[in-house]
């Protein structure tokens, strides 16, 4: 099989070719990225190869690659999920993209046909759903990527996506396009980040006009719930962080009180209670700490309250709760990818973004080229960063 260097985009002659280009590749946990000449081959049936334009830079990354779930340790891997592109090529039986498409990845697939994807009441996925023990692609179980020497060395995928990568091959579940007139590199935001807080405001909370938010963690998740419920015409929303720099921000979008856990002289969930009249309506844990959970839990009005759980929870440790608890009316819910149906439902938020219904620019903070990304997860672990897209 030939195989191709393209030097600018999709020139259209590398469809059904091996494809070389430059990838970052983590050969272990923690180890510094390594900008790499990887082969990628073509698309097999109900794949798609894409040319990755924009990739930013997700907390879910940043635990990954630093190995702390040893369970999901497979190296080399080329991480990434976060991204925006143009389809370059398609394989057999796929007929939703093509060539030329403006696109974004899903890491929680829907394949449309399976019982949860028919179902209106959940984003799971049964067969593309979010797996991050995943490493290979459905049709083969092989992977696309192969180191570029003789040696041919099997690179790893991750979480149905890789898009720390020029090129990257996905599974059709796990593609969605979107309008051509789109600003592409706002649209990277959308498949995850963005996606995720607003989804889980909007979606799996709910979130009313009047209501009362507290957010524990002001990462670009926990800023992108509160953007979705300052856009639901949410009353008071407090936002929990332990590094005051994050006030400022978070007025950006929408965070109308702040605490900060170390200066506070009670427990965080008793001041909250005082400032809401005996807690808030919906609480959402940003962070993946079980105490966080049980402050935002606590924090919550006994009778209704809600909380949403989006944090990503690395340690063994069970949830902080005593059964008896939940019967004071309280509950506790999960939010992956903010229950949006990626395919379905991603293209008519897109829409929504650009009409200006929730702000882009201002979770942008930094702009790179590709071979920075270790300066980029550097920013990112600092707390300097709330999204850095690097420009491929």
């Amino acid at each position: 099989m030939e195989v191709v260097s393209p030097i600018n985009g999709c020139s259209g002659d590398t469809a059904g070719k091996v494809i070389i280009c430059k990838a970052a590749v983590a050969w272990g946990p923690g180890e510094p990225f390594v900008i790499e000449k990887v082969r990628v081959e073509p698309p097999q049936k109900m794949e798609v190869r894409v040319k990755i334009l924009y990739s930013s830079i997700c907390h879910t990354d940043l635990s990954a690659w630093k190995g702390q779930d040893e369970a999901q340790r497979v190296y080399p891997r080329i991480f990434g999920h976060e991204a925006s592109g143009i389809v370059e090529s398609v394989g057999e039986g796929v007929v939703d993209v093509a060539a030329g498409d403006h696109v974004i990845p899903l890491f929680n697939g829907e394949c449309g046909t399976c019982r949860c994807c028919q179902n209106p009441n959940t984003n799971t996925c049964e067969k593309m759903g979010v797996n991050p023990m995943k490493s290979t692609m459905v049709h083969d179980g092989q992977t696309r990527f192969t180191t570029a020497d003789e040696r041919r060395q099997p690179i790893y995928h991750f979480l149905n996506t890789s898009t720390f990568s020029e090129f990257t091959v996905l599974e059709s579940a796990c593609v969605v396009k979107i309008d051509s007139e789109a600003p592409i590199k706002k649209m990277t935001l959308l498949s995850c980040g963005l996606s995720t807080g607003v989804g889980a405001a909007w979606n799996t909370a709910n979130v009313e006009a009047g209501s009362t938010v507290a957010i524990f963690g002001l990462g670009a998740v926990g800023l992108a719930v509160a953007e979705g419920a300052r856009a639901r015409g949410a009353s008071k929303i407090i936002g929990v962080d332990v590094n005051s720099h994050k006030s400022p921000i978070g007025k950006q979008f929408g965070i109308t009180d702040f605490i900060n856990p170390i200066d506070s002289h009670k427990p965080v969930h008793e001041i909250i209670g005082e400032m809401t009249n005996g807690g808030v309506d919906f609480s959402f844990e940003c962070v993946g700490g079980v105490e966080v959970l049980r402050t935002a839990f606590l924090s919550t009005h006994i009778g209704w309250g809600t909380t949403v759980m989006l944090g990503i929870h690395t340690t063994p440790e069970m949830l902080p709760l005593h059964p008896m608890e939940l019967f004071n009316g309280r509950k506790v819910v999960a939010s992956v990818f903010g229950g949006f149906k990626g395919r379905t439902q991603i293209p008519h938020f897109a829409k929504q973004c650009i009409l200006g219904v929730v702000k882009l620019d201002e979770f942008i903070t930094d702009e790179l080229p590709f071979d920075d990304i270790n300066s980029a997860f550097k920013r990112l672990m600092d707390g300097k960063s709330l999204r850095c897209l690097l420009y491929l």
